[in-house]
């Protein structure tokens, strides 16, 4: 063990240190360290958890990518391609794709005695997951959807259920513009919220075959497949491969694919996500500024209460530079100390909110009821790391501190 981690110790262990460093400036350190690291720990986990949420939102209602009509990227209208289970097993054989699914899709409106609403149909076969919607079905069920008959039932959101004044069971009569307007009568079997205000105001849910004789279509012709992949971080990789295998392939009726991930689709929403990161990085320089500066102060004033020691020190042939490896160890317990509680509040806040969800939000505005935490090891450890790091360079130039005091200046600090 050095001499300076061997003094260090002793100090920060020893009675002395309770006498003679200035308990209030040991205290404000600490306190700021644990404060920053607090406030770190929760804004990455709220930030990070919120992101995740919104994209899984946005997620389920599309999945990771899209194999659409080559002239639906150019348009708003829904133009259909062949769909059948050949393009479908292709698809699925990707190592990185763990499911494949078809949609097809019809604007049209709703219309009741008192109100009406514009709509977009989504028609969806039986081998669709249905697992991110059945989270979030408030009432009534999910029916096993068709490809070959229809049943008339659909699956609205909440927010279309207050708007138009309707509840579980009830009959709507809804209307499609076309060549011609089309009108169908669809029988309410569930209700689903997922709190994402652009969506749940507009998707209805209902079998695929539903939608394709409403858009005049062939049985194995849809809007688009939807594909989920095994790892997010593939996204763009698998997108660009995909598209690159499909480049030039035309249906049967002359269409050519295009190919899509969810991040092309929704530019906007993923660009509002990516903004936060900015606000992650605000946050982390100034919390780590006030934790340095608050170490800072609390070193200074430890120098110079200990400047007597120091003094005998260099008497006994102590060169400045033990001596401040000496203070820089001292400053290291009381970071480590710090980032203990830090630790502590931060975690702390963290599995309270994930099991208890205490602090709530307005759906309307932020697209979920509860503040979202997520828990990630790396980022974690890193931010801890990292606090310990930047505390400790800040620390470096007050420490040259040590150098303009002289034995002999030192006798009057006695």
């Amino acid at each position: 063990m050095s001499l300076s981690l061997f003094l260090a110790r002793r100090i920060y262990r020893g009675d002395d240190a309770g006498r003679r460093v200035s308990r209030p400036a040991v205290l404000i350190a600490m306190t700021g360290i644990a404060i920053g690291l607090a406030v770190m720990i929760i804004t990455v986990s709220v930030i990070v958890g919120f992101k995740s949420e919104v994209r899984e939102k946005i997620i389920g209602f599309g999945s990771h990518i899209q194999v659409t009509n080559l002239e639906q990227a150019r348009s708003y209208e829904t133009f259909p391609v062949v769909a059948d289970d050949s393009l479908l097993a292709i698809l699925s054989d990707y190592p990185e794709v763990s499911h494949v699914q078809r949609y097809s899709t019809k604007m049209g409106m709703v219309k009741t005695a008192e109100a009406f609403q514009g709509m977009l149909l989504k028609g969806i076969g039986p081998e669709y997951d249905l697992s991110f919607f059945r989270n979030h079905l408030l009432e009534g069920e999910f029916p096993q959807f068709s490809d070959s008959a229809s049943s008339n039932r659909v699956v609205i959101s909440k927010s279309l259920a207050d708007k138009l004044k309707l509840k579980l069971g009830d009959k709507i009569d809804t209307y499609y513009i076309q060549d011609d307007i089309r009108a169908r009568r669809l029988k309410i079997v569930g209700i689903y919220q997922t709190n994402l205000a652009e969506y749940d105001n507009l998707f209805m849910l209902t079998d695929l075959c539903l939608v394709n004789r409403l858009n005049k279509w062939e049985s194995d012709q849809a809007s688009g497949i939807e594909l989920s992949l095994r790892d997010y971080n593939r996204l763009e990789e698998m997108t660009y491969e995909i598209g690159d295998d499909l480049n030039g392939v035309i249906d049967r009726f002359g269409q050519e694919y295009c190919v899509r991930n969810i991040e092309q689709l929704n530019p906007s929403i993923f660009a509002w996500l990516g903004i936060l990161d900015v606000n992650i990085w605000v946050i982390l320089v100034l919390m780590i500024g006030v934790a340095g500066f608050t170490m800072i102060s609390g070193l200074l004033i430890i120098i110079i209460e200990r400047t007597s020691m120091i003094g005998v020190l260099k008497s006994l042939g102590a060169n400045n530079d033990t001596i401040r490896r000496l203070f820089l160890w001292f400053a290291v317990f009381l970071i480590g100390k710090g980032m203990l509680w830090g630790n502590a509040i931060g975690l702390a806040f963290y599995f309270v909110q994930r099991h208890f969800g205490l602090f709530k939000l307005d759906p309307e505005t932020y697209y979920m009821d509860t503040v979202p935490v997520s828990f990630n090891i790396w980022l974690f450890l890193l931010l801890n790391v990292g606090t310990l790091l930047a505390s400790v360079l800040m620390l470096l130039g007050p420490s040259y501190l040590i150098t303009r005091i002289h034995p002999a200046n030192s006798m009057r600090y006695e």
